[in-house]
């Protein structure tokens, strides 16, 4: 099989004329009144899944606990993606416990945890940040330079030497430790809530949260796993947390 194999994105909801994920439909109640957003069809959206499906073979990766590589993974959807897209739909999907490798620190003091997702799940999760993350944006500090699109370190280095050249003498970098080892589930899905009106999508972003390390074979589930220690595709929305004052 080859890299431009067609494969099933398109579901009966699509067949129907469902809007494309750049304008998430919204469902309507018997009054004729709007009802809950339609993220997820969104989510699915052939156009949004493809997108998703070509970021992650680019970005590669070591496989997840079930060893299957991103070369794997078009062959894999191929035969399975209508089973997968119908799970989700009906809420049946489960996330696989993440894989738990320690790296060492750049500083050279100690190491790093890092969680590898299957490469199914970090589809999964680069289709999600696709269509969540365009709400977030814009809440976004202007001098916020993480894991946001057409952003960069070079781009906070630059901001700090506009800085120098106004006269200014110290630059501060700062890192709250572990903090999303740390962060408070109930709080984080809380704020999620009040932006994300699809609580479909907000159950499948819990089960991430919850889905688990696997460490020498054993999985340890922990509701402090956290979806932005993984490297998966959601750590572009971790500046959900930190909005611009005035906002959410």
């Amino acid at each position: 099989m080859t890299r431009q194999l067609e494969l099933p994105w398109k579901g009966p909801s699509e067949a129907r004329g469902v809007p494309r994920c750049d304008e998430p439909p919204t469902a309507v109640r018997d009054d004729g009144s709007p009802g809950e957003e339609l993220l997820l069809e969104a989510m699915l959206e052939r156009r949004n899944m493809e997108r998703a499906l070509r970021r992650v073979e680019k970005n590669r990766g070591s496989p997840g606990i079930d060893g299957m590589t991103t070369e794997d993974l078009r062959p894999y959807l191929h035969e399975h993606w209508k089973a997968i897209r119908a799970s989700l739909l009906d809420q049946t999907f489960r996330p696989q416990a993440v894989r738990l490798r320690e790296i060492p620190k750049s500083s050279g003091n100690g190491t790093r945890r890092l969680g590898i997702p299957t490469v199914l799940d970090r589809l999964i999760q680069q289709a999600l940040a696709q269509v969540l993350l365009p709400r977030f944006e814009r809440s976004f500090s202007a001098f916020s330079y993480a894991y946001r699109p057409g952003r960069s370190q070079h781009d906070a280095v630059r901001q700090a030497l506009s800085y120098v050249r106004e006269g200014r003498r110290l630059a501060v970098d700062i890192d709250l430790e572990s903090f999303f080892d740390r962060v408070n589930h109930d709080v984080l899905m809380g704020r999620l809530a009040k932006r994300i009106g699809d609580r479909r999508i907000l159950r499948l972003i819990r089960r991430y949260l919850e889905s688990g390390l696997m460490a020498n074979g054993v999985v340890t589930e922990s509701n402090r796993t956290s979806i932005y220690e993984m490297r998966g595709e959601l750590k572009a929305t971790q500046r959900l947390l930190s909005p611009e004052p005035g906002g959410d």
